[in-house]
Parts: structure tokens; C-alpha cells; sequence
């Protein structure tokens, strides 16, 4: 004969199986969901560096996708250190020690999210300024990807190019960035950060008054008409603690005066150093004179490659010119911004070689460096 089971007591009956389906097999018990990860653990995460036991993302470090992500970079990793960063430092050494002191500020416009190289020309600046049109994206928060193969895999193929190169393509950012998962410059600049041996200890959202003042917002709430992120860490080898800020924002001369909050923020910082790679030649065009203006007026120091600004725009009686590696002239998409006099100056001057590639010349034996310092 049948029993009708009332609800309470069906609800009761799969408990009991639950319960003792746990104690016979533990991997089924129910997870109770932790509590968020810090940013700093995320940054790690995503970076493929281990995290504190204790932290709410360790579980995660056992699925066999975040360990082919951390083997991936490691390699990455390493051979980007021995073909460029190494030689780098090596040569900075000698050819550029003033920018291993302390400095107020570094400007990094056309960045993107390549906090990588402006972290290694100007190490100790107390501030930095990154922008780019690439959007930050939402937090990260890998207790909620629901495939972490493909977000962790998307993430690579971001920073892809510019681990190989020294630059990000554009357009594969464009398709990697906004994939379902790990979207934005966020995650790249958390990885970078990460593996630059510094500790995240807060990240605030927010965007830009007209005035350009920096005021707290959530995540992608539109407050001003500039949205950003302020995030601050500690640089581990040296216990500096620094800042650095992105900013989505166009900064053509029509962007500028659409939203001029911007500019009004870097002008507020002061002078400092600014740093320019693989800019697209956007500052031998009409549209771009603001942003160069600027730079050129708040700087003390300038380190480009041929992209940046054109050599016509530093006066002679102003700033001191020294040349590094070679010039070819701009890669085949850009070569209508040939520059005749930049040509000559590095056959006058005989420049030392580079041996590491900056810009869009990632081959050591092409590539060229100006640094531009103010008399």
C-alpha cells in the first residue's frame, strides 16, 4: 500500500540523503559560498601566482585550468624577462639612472592597460596615469566564473601580443576584452601588477568631475563623464607605497573639450615624467594637439619611441635630445609619418644600440628610444 508523503516530511527525507551521501562521499556536500577575495588575492590569481591558504580563492587553485593558466605564465613570464626586462635594467643602468629616482608623477598616455613598461622605465613614481578608450570592465571575481578555462584562456590571448611583442593589437583587444568573461583592462592591470612583485591594498572606482577631481562611484556607475579606477599598492622590494590610476577617456582635441575633466586631472598633479610607446603616431595629427601640448609642458623628462612626439615639437633651446638603437623609419602601416630630421640626427649622433625592442619595433636590432629632457 502507498503513503502519500507530506512536503515537510519529503523535505526531511532528502536531507537524511544528503547528509549521509556527504559522510560517504565528502566532495558532495554542499559548498557554502565564501565570502569575496580580495583584490589582491584576485590580482594573484589571475597573475597564476598561489594565494594564502586562507583565502577564499585557494580551493580554486586546484582546478587544473587556473594550474595550466599559472604554467603558461610562468613561462611567458620568464622568457619575457630574459629576452627583455633584464636587458633593460641593465641599460638603464647606464643610460637612463635619473629615472630609477623618486618622481611626483608619470603620465602614460595611449597606454591601454600596459602598466608593464612604465612600471619599468619609472619605477618609484608615487602616481601614475594610464588611459586609453578600452573600458575597465567589471570587478573580477573568480568565485563567480562559471567557465574558468575559457575566462583564463580569454585573459592570455589578451596579453598575448604585448608579452611577445611589447604592445597590445587593438583589435584582438577588442574581441578578448569583451568576452563574456574577465572583460575590461581590469584583470590585465591586476596580472601585471601582480607579477611585478607589488601588493594591492585598495582599489576605489570612480570618475572625473568637469573640475577633474576624482570622486568615488561603483563599479561602472557613470558619475562624471570620465570613468576610472585609483588603485594602490605597496611595491614589495622597495616598500614604496604608489598609485596608479586608469582612465577611460578619448583625449583627442575634441575629446578633450567634450570632457575636459581629464586634463584638468593630470594638470592638478604637477610635472613629472611622461612615457609614450606604440602610440599609433596619433600626435603627428591635427586632431592631437592638447594632449601633446600638455606633455610637453608638464614634463621634465620624456622617454618615446619614434611613435610619440615628432622630433619638430621639441625646441632645440628647451630640451636635450638622446638617441638610442636605430631609426628605419615607422613600420609599413604607419609610414606616411616618416621623420627626415629625426633620420638625421641619429646618423649625426651615432647612438648606442638597444638590445631589448620597444614599441612597435620588438626586435632589438630595429628598434629606437628617444629620452627627451627639459635644459
Amino acid at each position: 500500500m502507498k503513503r502519500n508523503l507530506t512536503l515537510p516530511a519529503v523535505l526531511a527525507l532528502v536531507a537524511a540523503m544528503l547528509s549521509v551521501s556527504a559522510q560517504e562521499n565528502p566532495e558532495v556536500a554542499p559548498r557554502a559560498v565564501p565570502a569575496n577575495a580580495g583584490p589582491n588575492d584576485v590580482a594573484r590569481f589571475l597573475a597564476g601566482m598561489p594565494v594564502p591558504d586562507n583565502s577564499p580563492l585557494a580551493p580554486l587553485m586546484r582546478d587544473p585550468a587556473w594550474q595550466e593558466h599559472a604554467a603558461f605564465f610562468e613561462r611567458e613570464f620568464a622568457k619575457l624577462n630574459l629576452r627583455q626586462l633584464q636587458k633593460l635594467h641593465a641599460w638603464q643602468e647606464t643610460g637612463l639612472p635619473e629615472s630609477l629616482q623618486p618622481i611626483p608623477v608619470a603620465f602614460y598616455m595611449f597606454s591601454g592597460p600596459d602598466f608593464l613598461y612604465v612600471d619599468q622605465f619609472f619605477p618609484r613614481a608615487a602616481v601614475y596615469v594610464l588611459c586609453g578608450k578600452e573600458g575597465l570592465g567589471p570587478p573580477p571575481d573568480p568565485l563567480r566564473i562559471a567557465n574558468l578555462s575559457g575566462a583564463l584562456g580569454n585573459l592570455e590571448n589578451a596579453m598575448k601580443s604585448s608579452l611577445s611583442t611589447t604592445y597590445f593589437i587593438t583589435k584582438d583587444m577588442k574581441i578578448d576584452l569583451h568576452e563574456q568573461n574577465l572583460n575590461g583592462v581590469l584583470p590585465i592591470l591586476y596580472a601585471f601588477i601582480a607579477r611585478a612583485d607589488k601588493s594591492i591594498t585598495n582599489v576605489t572606482f570612480g570618475s572625473l568631475s568637469g573640475g577633474g577631481a576624482f570622486e568615488e562611484a561603483g563599479p561602472g556607475k557613470k558619475g562624471g563623464s570620465v570613468t576610472g579606477v585609483r588603485i594602490k599598492y605597496t611595491d614589495n622590494p622597495s616598500g614604496d607605497s604608489q598609485t596608479m590610476y586608469y582612465f577611460t577617456t578619448d583625449i583627442s582635441d575634441g575629446g578633450i573639450k567634450a570632457t575636459p575633466g581629464f586634463l584638468k586631472f593630470c594638470q592638478r598633479l604637477g610635472v613629472g615624467s611622461s612615457f609614450l610607446k606604440s602610440s599609433s603616431y596619433l600626435m603627428f595629427e591635427n586632431g592631437f594637439a592638447t594632449i601633446r601640448n600638455f606633455i610637453l609642458e608638464h614634463s621634465n623628462r620624456i622617454v618615446q619611441d619614434d611613435s610619440g612626439i615628432p622630433v619638430a615639437y621639441f625646441d632645440p633651446n628647451k630640451w636635450n635630445l638622446r638617441l638610442f638603437g636605430v631609426y628605419l623609419g615607422p613600420i609599413e602601416l604607419f609610414k606616411q609619418h616618416y621623420q627626415p630630421r629625426l633620420q638625421e640626427l641619429f646618423q649625426q649622433s651615432n647612438p648606442p644600440p638597444l638590445d631589448f625592442g620597444f614599441g612597435y619595433r620588438w626586435n632589438y636590432k630595429e628598434a629606437n628610444l628617444m629620452v627627451a629632457e627639459r635644459k
